[in-house]
């Protein structure tokens, strides 16, 4: 060569490249930890993750102004003639005797009534009943207990991933009560978006519930008992929104993953060889 030269190579300490049983062990455990890290965040990054929020809107403006109620409740003591169901609310509506898209099924030989109502309310609070004020003859004695099988607002959402009272009242049993007394449930309604992975929207509600009894009498002093439902609604709305775990972020969690195992492997060995080294020659420091 033209120019002579001298390459000068780094000694390789001895710990790194003797091979030991202990090393062998920490590998293997490595490749273990390693597998079940990955594992975990592969499940994570396939998984949907469903993120929350609130603000203050209304979230449905092409609604209307309107929310879809649907009612499912029954009577066994109360013939489905009897059965009504009316809708006030402060702008002024005052239906009684509502009965579209409504269905009354005759239960216990016709002595009783399960009534199925699919109707819309205002966005102003009000109230809903089922009495007996739309008959056109009132009952001596009308019986108002009942079972509450749905009740629910908007549309239907059945997602595994969110809990919420979308139908709070289901399975509301108030067959021992006092069969003359009038039911008050107030209903706090708060609105509820659904945005899944496509960015589709699903608009439902959720509420909350008190509920009292009470016997209540008419300015003739009979008693004319009734299921009341009043409800107001919330200014906060609860948003969802299904989101994935980016592609970049699985990536940089793999790499951390590895580097920072094999990195904490590597101390963890020359600790351990050198910790071996330094007591073999204490031994042979006292054989001498």
């Amino acid at each position: 060569y033209p120019f002579p030269f001298t390459v000068v190579y780094k000694l390789v300490p001895k710990d790194l490249t003797q091979p030991t049983y202990t090393g062998a062990i920490i590998s293997v455990c490595c490749c273990l930890f390693i597998l079940f890290l990955f594992l975990s965040e592969l499940t994570g990054f396939i998984a949907t993750e469903i993120v929350n929020e609130l603000y203050v809107d209304d979230p449905d403006k092409d609604s209307g102004g309107k929310i879809e109620v649907n009612l499912n409740i029954s009577l066994p003591n109360l013939h489905c003639e009897l059965v009504g169901l009316d809708i006030q609310d402060e702008m002024g509506r005052h239906e009684v005797g509502h009965i579209d898209n409504s269905m009354k099924i005759p239960l216990n030989n016709g002595d009783g009534c399960r009534f199925e109502g699919h109707f819309s309310i205002n966005k102003v609070p009000g109230n809903f009943h089922v009495s007996t004020h739309s008959a056109t003859a009132q009952p001596q004695n009308p019986d108002m207990t009942h079972i509450i099988h749905k009740l629910s607002f908007g549309d239907k959402l059945q997602v595994h991933n969110v809990h919420g009272a979308f139908n709070a009242l289901e399975g509301a049993d108030k067959l021992s009560s006092n069969p003359l007394a009038s039911h008050d449930y107030i209903l706090k309604i708060v609105p509820t978006v659904y945005e899944d992975m496509s960015g589709k929207q699903r608009y439902s509600y959720q509420y909350t519930v008190a509920n009292k009894e009470y016997v209540a009498y008419s300015h003739t002093g009979r008693i004319i008992p009734a299921i009341w439902f009043r409800y107001d609604l919330s200014p906060i709305t609860v948003k969802y929104t299904e989101r994935r775990q980016p592609l970049y972020r699985f990536i940089t969690s793999i790499c951390a993953i590895i580097g920072g195992t094999f990195t904490v492997a590597g101390i963890l060995d020359s600790c351990i060889f050198t910790a071996s080294e330094a007591w073999k020659k204490i031994q042979l420091g006292k054989m001498q």
